[in-house]
């Protein structure tokens, strides 16, 4: 007589070597299904009207844009307080400037060395003009005279 020996059908549980049954094919899809369904309702309690998300970001732009201009007022501060150039708008814009003072300093050396007519102008010595202390009494009379 033959037995007949029952082979492991894709649907019923397989012993392990230690005698439990695995069945982890049914667990694996029935977990994915629930997993999909959770991800699908966080989709739909996640999703925003369409005009709330274009003020969102109108909103987030007009930020950008105030501190993109504040970045350039800071900029230009930086420059106009090494005092080395005559006017801070003549060395471009770059935000590795505002990070690091010795990119920025190489920059203005390299602008200067350039464009040298761009460095701030300071008169020193007597150019005849602002406060003097004078011990002498004035006298027009020769005021005039030393002018002719």
């Amino acid at each position: 007589m033959q037995e007949q020996v029952d082979e492991p059908t894709d649907q019923e549980p397989t012993p392990d070597q230690d005698g439990e049954t695995n069945d982890s094919t049914e667990v694996t899809a029935a977990d994915s299904q629930e997993e999909a369904a959770a991800t699908e309702a966080e989709a739909e309690a996640e999703t925003f009207p369409r005009s709330y998300v274009e003020e969102l970001r109108q909103e987030n732009g007009k930020h950008r844009q105030r501190a993109q201009k504040a970045e350039q007022r800071l900029h230009a501060e930086l420059v106009r307080a090494t005092g080395r150039l005559a006017d801070a708008e003549d060395l471009p814009f770059n935000p590795e400037h505002l990070d690091d003072a010795e990119k920025l300093t190489a920059a203005i050396d390299e602008l200067l060395t350039r464009k040298p007519h761009l460095a701030a102008r300071r008169p020193t010595g007597y150019i005849g003009q602002g406060a003097t202390q004078s011990t002498a009494q004035v006298n027009l009379h020769d005021i005039l005279r030393s002018s002719a």
